[in-house]
C-alpha cells in the first residue's frame, strides 16, 4: 500500500469529514480511504462506458432519457391499474 497526503485542507472541511466518519461509525482514515477508492472505481467505470460507447452499433442516450422512459412506463401501469378498479 502507498500513503497519500493532502496539504492545506481547510479546518471546516476536515471537521465536516470527521463528523461524517463519526456518524457512520468510521475513523476519518477509513472514510477517506472509502471516498478515494470509490472515486477511483468510478473513473474506471467511466472509461469502460466511454470505450463501449465508442464501438460501432452502440446507442447513446441523453442524460435522463432512461429515467423519463421509466417514469412514462410506470405512469401507464398506474393508469391501467386505476382504470381496472
Amino acid at each position: 500500500m502507498v500513503a497519500l497526503q493532502i496539504r492545506d485542507v481547510p479546518a471546516e472541511v476536515r471537521d465536516a469529514l470527521a463528523e461524517q466518519a463519526n456518524a457512520r461509525g468510521m475513523s476519518l482514515q477509513g472514510l477517506l480511504l472509502e471516498l478515494v477508492t470509490t472515486e477511483a472505481r468510478r473513473s474506471r467505470n467511466l472509461d469502460i462506458l466511454k470505450r463501449a460507447g465508442d464501438r460501432p452499433g452502440t446507442h447513446r442516450s441523453e442524460v435522463g432519457e432512461a429515467a423519463k422512459e421509466l417514469a412514462a412506463i410506470r405512469s401507464e401501469r398506474l393508469d391501467r391499474s386505476e382504470s381496472d378498479t
